[in-house]
This record gives C-alpha cells, structure tokens and sequence, in this order.
C-alpha cells in the first residue's frame, strides 16, 4: 500500500526500481533529487530553540535534532543540516537495504565468518564463531544490540559501504555517506566527511523505510520490531519521552564523546513522531553525555505534542 507516500519516497522508489530485479544488489541507481521535506517549512525558527543552545553550552558539545510531528508538519530544527558521525545508526539502515533488495527467505541465508571478523563490539556474533548466523539474526544483533561484526556482514551481503550509500541516495538521501567499515567508522575526526550525515537526512531516511511504503508490510513490521526492541538506548531519546510512548530506535556512539540516537516514537493515540539527534564534542577522548540525547528528546516532546 502506497497511500502515506510521499514525493521523495515516489522519486527514491522510481530510482531504486532496477536495483529489485538485481538480487546481487550490485546496481547503482542515478542520483536522486536532494532530500527535502513533505510537509511545511520549518515553523519554529532556530532562534526559538534556546534549550537547545542551552544544552549545548550545559554538556559543552555540538547538537544537532531535527524532528517532526509527521501528524501535523510540525518541525524543529537545530543545526540540523550539519555533519555528523553517524557511527552506529548505519546498521538499520543496512538491515533496511538488505531487507529492500532480496526477498524475505533471504533472511534464513546462513552467513559463516571467522575469528578475524570479530571486534570490541562482536558481543553476539563471538557466541556463534562456530556456527555462523542467518542474516535474521545478524539484523538481530545489528539493530538491537549494535553487534559490529554483524554491522558489517549486513554491509559484505549488500556488496560493501558504497552500496549503502547507493540505497539511501535511491531514497532521496543525497548528505548520507558511508565510505568505511566497523570500527573505522567510529574514529568521529571533526570535519572528516566520511561516514556522515546530518540530522534532516538520516532521519528522512529512518522515516522512509519504518513508516512508508518503500518495504512492503511484512519486511517493514521486521524492522520495526527490531527497533522497538532495542537493548542499546535506555538512556538516551527512550530517556527523554513519556514512558507510555512506543519508541523504535538505533544508536550510535564513537569517539569525540559521539551519543547518537535516531527514533520514531509513537505518542498514545496520535501519528508518530520522527526524532532525530546527532551529537560531538571537540576532543579525541571526551566524556560521553547520554543526558544531553534525553533532554533533547524531552523539549522536543514537549514542544510537537
């Protein structure tokens, strides 16, 4: 069912179109249009958002949010088209280019790796060294535990970093970048664009594939269940929102205090809500601040509902 799709969502599905005949997933789609918004121009200035400011100067780091209330087009927006590491969040974006370009047995396909595969991060792809794990559970592991070897195995079944950036360009996501691998990609080096994106696209892009008809029914409900069940983000926008909201999210943390989180959250009985935050601060070694992902969370809540 198309009936919630958007202009954006039309044009990445019109681009992405050759790329669902290619089980290999080694097609490219031409360039999409840049990512925009469907709704509204941004109704509450930047000027407006002095929590926002305040946080920044509270945790001493750089905070990006864009989030919108997609009932109403109602958005806020700070910083919200700067670059940022975007360290773990690329892995429900790689469970959603799996899911997109292979059918849904795909998911029972048996993936062997070895010892040289694992990492800090492998807490449960380590268990399975000997028995290697179906691409279901490397979703598992990837969206609700962060695993990294399961990250990047998602990543070596799509054809590598490149093809992911080719899935989100296909969805109109032209800021999106992935260039590296687990863990490369948490080095988070100020002004190094790989494997960045800004607030405004990344969560475009989580809006497109959890809530619109780019995945069909039963590939979309998959992932969203993954999200919602996600071990990784208790203190961060799961912190920041009432407790009786439903909140499918993905993390991401790196080095120069990077605390990302990147969530659509259904407030009881009205349309869901996208937010996305994106955080750094200016040195190697920095303290990581999960409150500051909270409190963000927390004033958007209050300000879109």
């Amino acid at each position: 069912m198309l009936r919630n799709v958007n202009r954006r969502t039309l044009l990445g599905m019109a681009a992405l179109a050759p790329l669902a005949g290619c089980a290999g997933g080694t097609g490219t789609p031409p360039p999409a249009p840049a990512a925009t918004s469907p709704t509204a121009p941004i109704a509450t200035p930047e000027a407006r958002h002095e929590r926002l400011t305040a946080l920044e100067r509270k945790y001493g780091a750089r905070l990006g949010v864009y989030a919108l209330a997609t009932g109403t087009g109602a958005s806020i927006a700070h910083r919200a088209d700067e670059r940022f590491a975007f360290c773990s969040t690329f892995k429900a974006v790689a469970a959603a280019a799996v899911l997109y370009r292979n059918p849904l047995s795909h998911l029972d396909t048996l993936v062997r790796y070895g010892e040289k595969d694992l990492m800090k991060s492998s807490a449960i792809t380590r268990r399975h060294l000997a028995t290697g794990m179906t691409i279901r559970q490397l979703c598992d592991a990837a969206v609700r535990y962060s695993d990294g070897t399961a990250g990047n195995l998602l990543l070596r079944d799509l054809g590598g970093p490149a093809e992911l950036t080719a899935f989100v360009r296909g969805l109109g996501d032209t800021v999106t970048r992935m260039d590296r691998w687990e863990p490369e990609i948490t080095t988070a080096v100020p002004g190094d664009a790989r494997d960045t994106t800004s607030p405004r696209a990344l969560g475009d892009t989580y809006r497109t594939f959890v809530l619109e008809g780019i995945l069909p029914s039963d590939k979309r409900a998959f992932l969203r269940d993954l999200l919602e069940r996600s071990v990784t983000g208790a203190q961060r926008i799961r912190a920041g929102v009432p407790r009786d909201w439903t909140v499918a999210d993905k993390t991401g943390t790196g080095d120069y205090g990077t605390v990302n989180d990147i969530a659509i959250a259904w407030p009881p009985g009205t349309e869901p809500l996208l937010i996305s935050i994106l955080s750094s601060k200016s040195t190697k070694d920095a303290k990581y601040d999960q409150p500051l992902v909270a409190e963000a969370a927390a004033y958007v809540a209050e300000t879109l509902t």
